[in-house]
């Protein structure tokens, strides 16, 4: 079991060219990251972590309202590059949103004073963990996706169409769907300059 997760996170990888195409019903890629949700650790087990899962018309809406935003502040002419890019992510077949609770990490924050500084780190720290373990699970299912962030420009009109709470803080927008590209080579620095063994 160890030797597939470590193969699975080996496998992990950005996926810009995505498309529609069902790769799981959708049930099971919901019960997929639920339990992501439920099951990556968080600390004090603080369970901060919300996610919104968007498919279909709202995934496509996402990705309208993300691009209505940034046309409002890039240049026109420079604009094309963007509107593509923006483009791809509509492509895929839906949206991972990731966001923390400030609601909880607040309430912790009075519970346990003498820590008070290290929970929205903490809160970080878990939110990056549910992303991995996400994005892992998507991929060992046959998806491709990667990780963006257009947050806070496009907070306000997501938490308006969707009805989120004020307390949740959006962090990431993964989208995701079956790959149409595969990506390039990824270069590694030498492992002896990142990993220091001392007994």
């Amino acid at each position: 079991m160890s030797n597939a997760y470590l193969e699975a996170v080996k496998s992990r990888r950005t996926y810009y060219g995505i498309s529609k195409e069902q790769v799981l019903p959708d049930e099971k890629t919901v019960a997929l990251i639920s339990d992501a949700v439920k099951y990556t650790p968080s600390a004090f087990n603080s369970q901060s972590a919300n996610v919104l899962v968007l498919l279909g018309d709202s995934h496509n809406k996402l990705w309208d309202i993300t691009t209505e935003a940034l046309r409002a502040i890039v240049p026109a002419d420079q604009f094309s590059s963007t509107a593509e890019r923006l483009g791809s992510f509509k492509n895929g077949y839906g949206t991972v949103l990731f966001f923390e609770d400030n609601t909880v990490v607040e309430g912790l924050q009075k519970q346990f004073p003498s820590y008070a500084d290290n929970f929205p780190k903490w809160s970080m720290q878990s939110s990056g963990m549910l992303q991995h373990v996400v994005w892992t699970l998507l991929e060992s299912e046959g998806f491709g996706a990667s990780l963006q962030h257009y947050n806070p420009l496009i907070d306000a009109e997501v938490k308006k169409t969707w009805n989120v709470p004020d307390s949740w803080l959006l962090l990431a927008q993964m989208p995701f769907g079956k790959p149409t590209a595969q990506p390039g080579d990824k270069e590694f620095k030498p492992i002896e300059e990142r990993v220091k063994v001392h007994k």
